[in-house]
């Protein structure tokens, strides 16, 4: 502890005590929600088959710019554990003003986009008898991003200054509210009209502004915004903006436009008019969410921990870290997937479908297994160079 500041060490060790340390709140706020999507499409499946297809394209559209929003994150951490290693941190409170500000008109662009633009898109490609039902809930799901990108970017502080532990309050409440919600709207339970598909996308908003009041409590309630200084001038920084967007810029790019070939093929299946086709799609597409959940914390701590060995000037410490990441990443998705192609009737009768849908479901999820060990590899040296900052295409 530093005597004059109140400030913790906040220099990283390479060990696998403390890259578990980092990696396992992670992993909680991954899981939630993942579990809160999954939650939605249990519901959905068990209201129709096609609703939890609809399901599917609304989903992966909102998650495009939900990637985006992780894109401007991990660039995030990486300024932020900079600035930790190198005994900095009184710079954090400009690092988290100015992500707000950038974050807030990411948010609003995504509004303008998905109000005034998408329905045009959609009507092209979206089957006809889905797109008003499709193109409602989007209008209603798509007011939930400020409140995401906010927690998104309270989460980053929360990382980069060891406190990841803090992340499972606001992620556990946000689930359970998610949840409920979720009963009490598609249903219309507890005197509530039932809202179906539309109910799905107003839970999710409640929970996603929920989340943001949580991590806004935390900071509060546990001394970190007095400790840091923070939420105290949102005063424009050029220096400190210019860095967030020079490093976030290119992953935003490349998660949007890894998502976006999700939606394309969700467009595809759409367009063969098979409900359980797309059913079984937006089913695949939790299980790879849920099983991936290991990977990104991982990755995510690839990030943190390069960054923070950068800013201490232990270059050659990096390599180390990336491979003990890399190890633990390959480990947990090794066993998630065993779990998931061991038991996968368990899997997918949660969505309240047929032995058809089950044994057409299977083979996908093999492939998307395979997919994903790939993933746990790839992820954390991808994030390792985010850490450097050397995220600018050569």
């Amino acid at each position: 502890m530093d005597s004059k500041s109140g400030i913790k060490d906040l220099k990283v060790k390479v060990s696998y005590k403390q890259i578990l340390s980092i990696a396992m709140p992670i992993t909680l706020a991954i899981l939630i929600p993942q579990i809160n999507m999954l939650t939605n499409s249990i519901f959905l499946g068990n209201y129709s088959t096609e609703a939890l297809g609809n399901a599917g394209v609304t989903a992966v559209f909102y998650l495009i710019f939900a990637v985006a929003g992780h894109g401007l994150n991990n660039g995030m951490q990486s300024i932020f554990s900079r600035y930790a290693g190198s005994d900095s941190p009184e710079t954090f409170k400009t690092i988290l003003s100015q992500g707000i500000r950038v974050s807030l008109q990411f948010a609003v662009a995504g509004i303008l986009i998905t109000w005034l633009i998408a329905p045009y898109i959609l009507h092209a490609v979206a089957d006809e008898k889905a797109f008003p039902q499709e193109m409602s809930f989007l209008k209603i799901r798509i007011w939930g991003l400020p409140f995401l990108y906010l927690f998104q970017m309270g989460n980053a502080f929360l990382v980069a200054s060891l406190n990841s532990r803090l992340l499972m309050m606001g992620f556990f409440i946000e689930a359970l509210v998610n949840i409920g919600l979720d009963y009490v709207l598609i249903f219309g339970k507890l005197g509530f009209p039932a809202m179906g598909f539309n109910g799905a996308a107003l839970a999710s908003v409640i929970a996603e502004f929920t989340g943001m009041l949580i991590v806004l409590l935390v900071l509060y309630k546990t001394g970190l915004k007095k400790r840091y200084n923070l939420l105290s001038s949102f005063k424009y920084n050029k220096l400190i903006s210019r860095e967030i967007l020079k490093i976030s810029t290119p992953l935003v790019l490349q998660y949007v436009i890894s998502v976006t070939t999700w939606l394309v093929f969700f467009i595809l299946i759409e367009g063969l008019h098979d409900a359980n086709a797309k059913a079984i799609s937006n089913t695949m597409r939790n299980a790879f969410g849920i099983v991936g959940v290991f990977v990104w914390a991982f990755a995510s701590t690839s990030n943190v921990m390069v960054s923070n060995l950068m800013g201490q000037q232990k270059e050659s410490k990096i390599l180390e870290a990336i491979n003990k990441v890399t190890f633990l990443s390959v480990l947990f998705a090794v066993v998630m997937c065993l779990l998931v192609n061991i038991f996968p009737h368990a899997f997918f009768k949660l969505f309240g479908q047929g032995d058809e849908f089950v044994q057409a479901g299977i083979p996908v999820i093999r492939t998307v297994s395979l997919g994903l060990l790939c993933m746990s590899i790839a992820n954390i040296w991808l994030n390792g160079v985010t850490g450097t900052g050397k995220t600018k295409p050569i």
